[in-house]
């Protein structure tokens, strides 16, 4: 075939993916469902001119079009991998995790479901054998969302849902794909039929064997871009290979899921990348890949709806029955997952709350599309399938594909209307409201500064300004005087705004570098979770995602099990200076949230929600001041490190600044101001590297620590720490609780404690030892101790620290200490201890 008519038909499908995305948005459709209908147009366009005799003018073109090698491993190993890839680049991670119970229930359950039920519902209205009916099954179970997802984002739906559906896109992909491939092996002839148990015991080595592939490629491929961390097209051009690489090893090499593989390498750049690379260079890749992942995406669409006059021309009415049989079954089945099973899963808080008309939406907008279509055409392309297995599934996937496009493609937004999901609830219309008066407010103060700037006529400004000030008086009396908003949603309207600001707060020191990149998306995350917060449940769902903030997580949890038990200390020791950095660029960012309080909060929304917002901002800062100062009692010194590194950071921020102003002012030329940034960039690159955290914990290493122990010989020391038990609690955990016996010593090996007793706290860290008053004076503890750090404490019984406080002269004198800062007499306490020699310590 003539390559210039092959290119020229190439240019020309890009062309129509040019037009198809502004007619999408003026015909109000989705576009997956114009690029279909183009397609199909195509297609028919090209068999006609082919076959008619009219003329004969458009056949080489005709030719070409369905000359196109549209395959299905060109579907799979060309375009799948980059719309895997980019669709794990772009999600949010650590909040997929918050909602992974739907998010798999939709993707797996939801796809074994409509496989079962499209199987043994076609099984029984056709004579076709049931492995070939559960074969069609997987092939349509898999959805197309991105049809929903764009709707519900121009309807402001909640994030949440958009995150559900986005996931299970990811996903269902994989899982619908795995159980094609397990029926493939039951129709095909010349084949051995594997038995069920054969079939199930390949997905472990599937799974695990894609996910491993997937990270080892990622993490090589992470380690030579951060090599080149100078040559951005470099670093963009390895992301570029990787994903196939890792589903051509996955696939060709291993045997195992290419799907999976590309999945867990797109999951483990994004989790890696942005703290390994440059951030202008993440963020151009992450452009890059948008970029190919559309261009991926219209094609698939378009070349397969090309294939469909194909696959459709040896039809029969009977066909058509068994069309509708697919449909039926197939929105059966996911009903029963959104409407049984979800709210199954809500009653036992395992799944957010879904809503009613949202669920109903996403049951009409469950669209099938190119995936479907590949899989089709994989079966019909096999020799060793019965033709008449073939011509069926190739007839039933692209017709059930064609009803879901063309009919519930084209009313998936009057369903919407009829939902009422396309309108305001009056939470978000004097939401709306709000933004308005919040944003002409900053508009007022930038024009001020332009016309100031510029010395434009004052009589123009002063007139401009009344007409701008008439608007802005509107605007915010439209926003303080709405009747029919509640004093309890005034709160959450205000939470929502300093949310709000508090991650467009995050976003200008991100841009300045004060805050790393390895940090970033941890931060805007946790804002984006306090603004879902207090959207769903105001007040209390806000400060339930503050703790959650400050909390140690599961994978803290995991990390200390691993130090503790298996002596891996890395985990633990990355995860606790990552909340030592995070902690520190949450207090930096809340110190700017107060004057937003006070200016635009309280001329909205009055004295009284200004107050109380001011009021949780503080017990905010409360709970960020003692997680960091539980961390800068366990591991004293390494915060100032992370402070010294933050003020490096600035100071070569304010450098880099200065450098291109000089040179705009034409102070310096390009050749020096090259050279500057050059310096600069060598600078910052020292600058980013984090000081390295010791978190070794060894209990004759941690003996050495205490002064208390220091007089002892080695010997001694030896023998205490026999007798010396290790105890580890979580943050939060009582250690000790009031009112409880005495009959043990606790010396701090690392984490820190707080102390309340009569009114007073007390808050004492590694080094420090607590219990030991109570003991001596014999009486019932008054103090209940609590860890404000997961800590580690080395813990004495009561005769031995006895024996202990007559031989050291050092842990008495730390026992008047303490005893003189809680106001208790310490004579009485060790009257009975005779002398200060200092003998070895028995067991």
């Amino acid at each position: 075939m003539d390559i210039v008519l092959i290119t020229t038909v190439i240019a020309s499908l890009f062309l129509v993916i040019g037009v198809a995305e502004p007619l999408a948005a003026r015909l109000r459709l989705p576009y997956s469902v114009i690029l279909a209908t183009l397609g199909i147009l195509i297609g028919l366009a090209a068999v006609f001119f082919l076959r008619t005799e009219l003329t004969d003018a458009l056949n080489p073109v005709a030719e070409a079009i369905l000359g196109l090698p549209i395959r299905s491993n060109v579907f799979l190993y060309v375009f799948l991998p980059t719309l895997l890839f980019q669709a794990t680049l772009g999600m949010n991670l650590r909040r997929m995790l918050d909602d992974w119970v739907p998010i798999l229930v939709l993707a797996v359950v939801a796809v074994i479901v409509a496989t079962l039920s499209v199987g043994y519902a076609l099984s029984w209205a056709s004579t076709l054998p049931l492995a070939a009916c559960l074969l069609i099954g997987a092939i349509v179970s898999t959805t197309d969302p991105s049809a929903v997802v764009s709707i519900f984002r121009s309807l402001s739906a909640p994030r949440r849902l958009a995150r559900i559906i986005e996931g299970e896109s990811l996903l269902n992909d994989a899982a619908a794909i795995a159980l094609f491939g397990l029926f493939m092996g039951f129709v095909m002839l010349g084949v051995p039929n594997p038995s069920l148990g054969d079939a199930l015991s390949r997905f472990p080595v599937l799974i695990a064997g894609g996910a491993l592939t997937g990270w080892l490629a990622a993490r090589v491929a992470v380690w030579v871009m951060a090599l080149f961390s100078r040559h951005e097209l470099a670093q963009i051009s390895i992301s570029v290979a990787l994903p196939y690489l890792a589903y051509i090893g996955a696939e060709q090499s291993v045997g195992a899921s290419g799907v999976i593989a590309v999945v867990a390498a797109g999951l483990t750049l994004n989790l890696s990348g942005p703290g390994r690379l440059p951030p202008q260079a993440w963020t151009n890749l992450r452009e890059v890949w948008d970029l190919l992942a559309h261009w991926a995406g219209a094609l698939i669409f378009i070349l397969a709806a090309l294939l469909i006059p194909r696959l459709l021309e040896e039809v029969k009415a009977s066909d058509v029955a068994l069309v509708g049989v697919v449909i039926l079954a197939a929105i059966a089945a996911r009903a029963v997952i959104l409407f049984g099973l979800l709210p199954l899963l809500t009653a036992m808080r395992a799944s957010p709350p879904v809503e009613r008309p949202y669920r109903a939406a996403i049951l009409w907008g469950g669209l099938r599309g190119a995936v479907t279509l590949a899989l089709a055409l994989a079966v019909t392309e096999s020799f060793r399938v019965p033709v008449e297995v073939k011509r069926v599934v190739g007839i039933l996937a692209t017709g059930f594909t064609l009803f879901t496009l063309i009919v519930q493609g084209t009313t998936l937004r009057m369903v919407i209307r009829w939902l009422g999901l396309d309108r305001l609830s009056p939470l978000d219309e004097a939401l709306s409201r709000q933004v308005v008066a919040v944003a002409l407010q900053t508009v007022r103060e930038d024009v001020a500064r332009t016309a100031e700037n510029y010395d434009l006529s004052r009589d123009i400004v002063r007139s401009e300004a009344k007409r701008f000030g008439e608007r802005l008086d509107g605007a915010v009396k439209r926003a303080e005087a709405s009747a029919d908003i509640l004093d309890r949603d005034r709160i959450t309207l205000g939470l929502i705004a300093l949310a709000g600001r508090e991650r467009d707060t995050i976003l200008a020191r991100v841009r300045e570098r004060t805050i790393s990149a390895r940090m970033a998306e941890q931060v805007l995350s946790d804002a984006d979770r306090l603004i879902e917060g207090a959207r769903s449940d105001g007040r209390s769902g806000y400060m339930r995602a503050a703790r959650h903030i400050v909390a140690y997580g599961r994978g803290f949890r995991v990390a200390v099990v691993l130090n503790r038990r298996l002596g891996l200390a890395r985990p633990l020791a990355r995860l606790t200076a990552d909340r030592f950095e995070l902690l520190l660029s949450q207090r930096l960012i809340l110190q700017d949230l107060g004057e937003f309080i006070r200016g635009r909060i309280r001329r909205i929304h009055g004295r009284r929600v200004a107050e109380l917002l001011n009021e949780l901002l503080a017990r905010r800062v409360e709970m960020l001041e003692t997680a960091l100062e539980g961390l800068r009692l366990q591991y004293p010194g390494y915060a100032e490190e992370l402070e010294r590194r933050f003020i490096r950071r600035t100071a070569l921020r304010l450098e880099e600044r200065e450098y291109a102003t000089m040179r705009e002012d034409g102070l310096i030329g390009s050749e020096v101001y090259t050279a500057l940034m050059q310096d600069v960039a060598a600078r910052r690159a020292r600058a980013e590297v984090r000081p390295r955290l010791d978190i070794a914990l060894r209990r004759a290493e941690l003996m050495k620590q205490f002064p208390l122990f220091a007089e002892l010989d080695a010997r001694a020391q030896k023998r205490l720490a026999r007798v010396l038990h290790t105890r580890y609690v979580d943050a939060g955990d009582i250690v000790i609780r009031k009112d409880s016996t005495a009959k043990r010593v606790f010396f701090i090996a690392s984490g820190a404690v707080e102390l309340e007793s009569a009114g007073q706290t007390w808050r004492l860290g590694r080094g420090e030892m607590f219990g030991q008053l109570a003991l001596l004076m014999n009486r019932v503890r008054r103090a209940e101790v609590r860890a404000i750090a997961p800590s580690t404490f080395l813990v004495l019984d009561e005769d031995r620290f006895r024996r202990l406080l007559r031989r050291s002269a050092a842990l008495r004198e730390a026992v008047r200490a303490s005893a003189e800062k809680r106001g208790i007499e310490p004579g009485d306490l060790l009257s009975t201890l005779p002398g200060d020699g200092v003998r070895e310590a028995s067991g």
